[in-house]
């Protein structure tokens, strides 16, 4: 791989990134509470969005969908910033929309079945319209909250659970002919695959989980896992934090890889340009965004790449 260059730093933990058909790059600065878009090396405010926003994505409407955590408590150390547990100003999480033109914000969730939502953190849209997402939960002194999946509709008429408990549920991706969803656990390195019945509705045939999930094999050693894409090849890229880079995973079979970076909170991924070959990372502590060569081409995203 070739040596990644930096295309914003002075980012306040940079997450989520969207690569748009015009050159630039959309995402989220979670320290900053703000929907940026960067571009030519600079970074411009799209919308205000307070609290924590995380995950962000495309809709149908070509609006920007974003998981808001609903924040942190900040440390900096050594010129890094790193996130910690859930801050005084903590008022809950949710699922918000951005007028990419405007700047308008939009809540379209906060709670499911009249339980909220703790720490929403990414997302991927399916073919129908529909998204999933993921809700990390939030830590405080001596506990932390159980959290899982869940399965909403864009105009904001119908949420549902649909996998619960999972320990800390991170990045999210559907493999090449939708028919599995990946979710990566934070605490544990894993990644899970759940086959899809229907929009929403999982099958629940134990695998390796009696929730249904299937264990994608992984590395070995002490990491933690963070947000997700999915390449045109099927492999699964997770941003991974300790050892600081990219893994790929492969649900069908073969050796992991791993892509080291210069910071051990690298946090996403995401591809574009031309033939999706350009991957845009996120390195977080250290408030860049980097982009480089990837050997294979991302997979076209729904409403952004098709």
């Amino acid at each position: 791989m070739s040596e990644p260059t930096v295309l914003a730093e002075g980012l306040r933990f940079p997450e989520g990134p969207i690569a748009m058909p015009d050159g630039s790059v959309l995402l989220v600065e979670i320290a900053r509470g703000t929907l940026t878009r960067v571009k030519d090396g600079a970074a411009d405010v799209v919308a205000q969005l307070g609290g924590g926003p995380n995950g962000a994505a495309i809709g149908p409407d070509g609006a920007c969908y974003v998981c808001n955590n609903g924040g942190f408590k900040w440390i900096e150390s050594k010129g890094r910033l790193f996130p910690g547990e859930e801050p005084e100003s903590y008022a809950g999480g949710r699922i918000e929309k951005v007028n990419l033109e405007s700047g308008a914000i939009e809540v379209l969730y906060t709670n499911c079945d009249g339980l909220p939502l703790r720490g929403p953190n990414d997302l991927v849209f399916d073919r129908h319209g529909g998204f999933y997402f993921t809700d990390h939960g939030k830590t405080r002194p001596r506990e932390r909250d159980r959290t899982g999946v869940y399965y909403a509709r864009a105009d904001g008429s119908h949420i549902q659970e649909v996998i619960f408990p999972l320990e800390g549920p991170n990045g999210i991706g559907l493999s090449l002919d939708e028919d599995e969803l990946y979710v990566a656990e934070t605490h544990t390195g894993r990644l899970w695959a759940y086959e899809i019945a229907s929009p929403g509705r999982l099958r629940r045939e134990r695998r390796d989980r009696p929730d249904g999930g299937r264990l994608i094999p992984g590395r070995s050693g002490y990491f933690l896992f963070d947000s997700l894409a999915v390449d045109a090849d099927g492999n699964v890229c997770i941003a991974t934090l300790i050892d600081g880079g990219i893994t790929v995973l492969k649900p069908h079979g073969g050796e992991p890889e791993f892509v080291p970076m210069q910071d051990v909170i690298t946090t996403n991924i995401c591809f574009g340009g031309p033939d999706l070959r350009t991957a845009y990372v996120t390195l977080s502590s250290t408030g860049k965004l980097v982009s480089l060569p990837w050997s294979r081409p991302g997979l076209p995203l729904n409403y952004l790449n098709r």
